[in-house]
Parts: C-alpha cells; sequence; structure tokens
C-alpha cells in the first residue's frame, strides 16, 4: 500500500523538471510575465510598477539595468547560436542558408515597408520601421513545440534558422540606426577590447573567466560610447572557443550556452517581458489604439511577415534558389510564414531605443506588437494544426 503514494510522489516531483525542460516552457513563462505586466500596469498598482521601474540603482534605472545589461546576456546567447548555427550547424552551408536567408530578407523587409506606408507622413514616428521586422524565436518554437508531430522537423529547422538569421539582421540594425551621441573615446577602448578578445581566441585561450571579464569591460564602453550595451554581448559572443583540441571536452561555448541558457529562458527574458510590456490602456483613446504606430505594427507583424517570408520562400523555391523543407508541405510554409509574425522581445527592445523620449508611442508599440503577436500566434497555430501532414506530389 505504502507504494502508491510514494510513486505518486515520484511523479509530482518530475512534473517541474518536465516542464522546465520542454521547448515551449519559456515561451510559456514570458506570457506569464508579460500578462502580470498589463495587469499591474492597469490596476491600483500602477504607480507602484512604474517607480520600482524608474528606481536608480548604481547610476542606472531598474529599467535600464534589464534592458541594457541583463538583455546584453540574452544578446550574447544570441550570438553564440548564430556562431555555433554558422560553422557547424543548420546554417553551416550556402545550400543550408538559402531557403532561410530569402524568407528573413522578405520577413524583415515586407513589415517594414507596411510599417513606413502607415507612417509615411510622420518624421516622428518613422523612426519605428525596424519594430515589425524582428521574430520572437522563444514564442515562435514553443508554439511549434506545442503541436507536436504535427510539424515535420524540417520546418523546426526552417524556423530555427530564419529566426537566427532575422536576429542577425535586428543586431545590425540596433547597431547601424538606433545609435546617437556617439564618444569616439569610448568607441575607441571597445575597439581595443574587441581586439584584445580577437588575441585571445588566436591564442587558443579556453578558460570562460578571462573572456567574460573582457566582455564586462566591453559592455561598459558600450554603454558610455552611444552604441547600444547590447551589442557588447554579440561581439563577445564571436570570439567565445567553438571548436577544442580534446574531442571528449565541451567546447568554452557549448559550456557557456548551456550555463546562461535557463537564466535567459527563466529570468532575463520574463523580467524584461514583465518591464516592458506593461501598458495602461485606460489613458488610451480609441484615436490612439488606431493611430499609424500601432495599426502599422501590428499589420506589418501580422501581414507583412507571412507576405515577406512566404512570398520570397515560394519565389526561391520556383526559381530552384533554394528546396521546399522536406516532408513538409506549402500551407505548412505558410503556417509557420505566419508564426514569424510574434514579434515580442525584440521589437518591444527595437521600439523602446526609437521612442526613448516618447513614452505615448512606446506604449503604442506595446499595443500594436501584441495585437499582432497574439493574431499571428493564433492564425499560425490553427493552419499547422489542421494543415495536411504529408506533402502533395
Amino acid at each position: 500500500m505504502s507504494e502508491i503514494p510514494d510513486r505518486n510522489k515520484k511523479r509530482m516531483s518530475e512534473v517541474p523538471s518536465a516542464f522546465f525542460s520542454s521547448p515551449a516552457a519559456g515561451g510559456i513563462v514570458l506570457i506569464i510575465a508579460s500578462a502580470a505586466a498589463i495587469i499591474v500596469a492597469n490596476s491600483p498598482l500602477r504607480e507602484g510598477y512604474e517607480v520600482f521601474l524608474k528606481y536608480n540603482a548604481a547610476g542606472l534605472s531598474v529599467e535600464h539595468w534589464i534592458n541594457d545589461a541583463l538583455m546584453a546576456v540574452f544578446f550574447m546567447m544570441v550570438g553564440l547560436e548564430i556562431k555555433r548555427e554558422l560553422l557547424t550547424g543548420q546554417l553551416a552551408t550556402w545550400g543550408q542558408r538559402a531557403l532561410p536567408g530569402f524568407a528573413a530578407l522578405g520577413g524583415m523587409a515586407v513589415p517594414a515597408a507596411i510599417y513606413v506606408w502607415f507612417n509615411a507622413g510622420s518624421d516622428e514616428t518613422l523612426a519605428g520601421w525596424a519594430i515589425p521586422a524582428a521574430t520572437d524565436i522563444a514564442f515562435a518554437l514553443g508554439v511549434l513545440a506545442l503541436l507536436g508531430s504535427r510539424v515535420p522537423a524540417s520546418l523546426k529547422i526552417f524556423l530555427s534558422a530564419l529566426a537566427i538569421l532575422d536576429d542577425m539582421g535586428a543586431v545590425a540594425i540596433i547597431a547601424l540606426f538606433y545609435t546617437s551621441n556617439i564618444s569616439f573615446l569610448m568607441l575607441a577602448g571597445a575597439a581595443v577590447t574587441v581586439a584584445l578578445l580577437f588575441i585571445m581566441n588566436r591564442a587558443g585561450i579556453t578558460r570562460l573567466f578571462p573572456y567574460l571579464l573582457a566582455g564586462g569591460v566591453l559592455w561598459f564602453f558600450m554603454l558610455q560610447s552611444g552604441v547600444h550595451a547590447t551589442i557588447a554581448g554579440i561581439l563577445l559572443a564571436l570570439f567565445i572557443p567553438l571548436r577544442v583540441t580534446d574531442p571528449d571536452k565541451q567546447s568554452p561555448l557549448a559550456r557557456l550556452e548551456h550555463g546562461i541558457n535557463p537564466w535567459v529562458t527563466f529570468l532575463i527574458l520574463p523580467l524584461f517581458g514583465f518591464a516592458n510590456a506593461g501598458v495602461a490602456l485606460s489613458g488610451m483613446t480609441a484615436d490612439d489604439l488606431m493611430s499609424p504606430v500601432p495599426v502599422g505594427v501590428a499589420l506589418g507583424l501580422f501581414v507583412g511577415k507571412q507576405a515577406g517570408i512566404f512570398g520570397l520562400s515560394l519565389l526561391a523555391v520556383s526559381l530552384g534558389l533554394a528546396k521546399r523543407p522536406e516532408k513538409s508541405t506549402w500551407l505548412q510554409v505558410y503556417g509557420v510564414s505566419v508564426l514569424c509574425g510574434i514579434g515580442f522581445t525584440m521589437s518591444l527592445f527595437i521600439g523602446n531605443l526609437a521612442f526613448a523620449e516618447s513614452p505615448l508611442l512606446v506604449d503604442e508599440v506595446k499595443v500594436g506588437v501584441l495585437a499582432g503577436s497574439v493574431l499571428a500566434a493564433l492564425a499560425g497555430m490553427l493552419i499547422l494544426r489542421f494543415s495536411p501532414s504529408h506533402p502533395s506530389r
């Protein structure tokens, strides 16, 4: 008789570990944190929420510590994924890069064009042109994970590769278009630090501590230079060694990626969602909700992403420049294209950079991102759930 309770206890203890190891877990936690932010921002706790985010600690507000410091770790993980996939993974050859490359190009250009169409009359709001150009890989892959075996593995690989290339484009946009008041002295300090990282890599140093120490110095220089501090995370990742001479040992890149992944997934991104998704809808009028910024963002994500990704994918395959993912139908490719309209993390991040001086526009961005992302998630899931499982010949 005592075995039954023991067996139940064992099953109950396995539930948390099974949840946190699920590919969908990160997206679920991020949704909960973002929903909590929206609830708090529209409750009597709103004032305390805003005071907390503006609280100054060691020269930066809590909001800036999250967006400039913790998100640098997120960008470092993005950089590690990019390097690994380009050198040894799903993007290691030109053939593997072809379809996701065309798809990523269309998935950035068309949403940006739609946003510009709606905001062409305003120089101020045009600064947000890149907001709908990004895909949230955590959310999109989480939705695919919920669909299980109904989605062929090749489509999951296609989405991962597409999102990684999309992230590369977003990082380049942040570095090139969202910088201001450049300090060339601090930029020179950053350049010297990057040179040091290069020397360490070429010298075969495999201990992580020297790289992380140099990365902290690089982050400081970037923070003071006018180039967004999170770019330091990407630059650091590029110099973390991927290959080791002993095949039985994990590479420094693999050790670092595995080490920070749980922290990014279950702490940093939920904190970012909680700090940035809170929008007080009670303070917005119908004109605000239907103004060019939220409409441009929402339609850019929901309409522009699917049109750009599916359109260029279809064109590339038709011209023989790429191949359709194995064992997939065009309807399934379309479903994944719709799913890529989940912009969330990177879209909110770019929105904060674009409209740093206008809280109202930042709130309008949040409305547009939330609306477009929810529509894309629901529509993409429904298409993939009910699409045929095998490609027609």
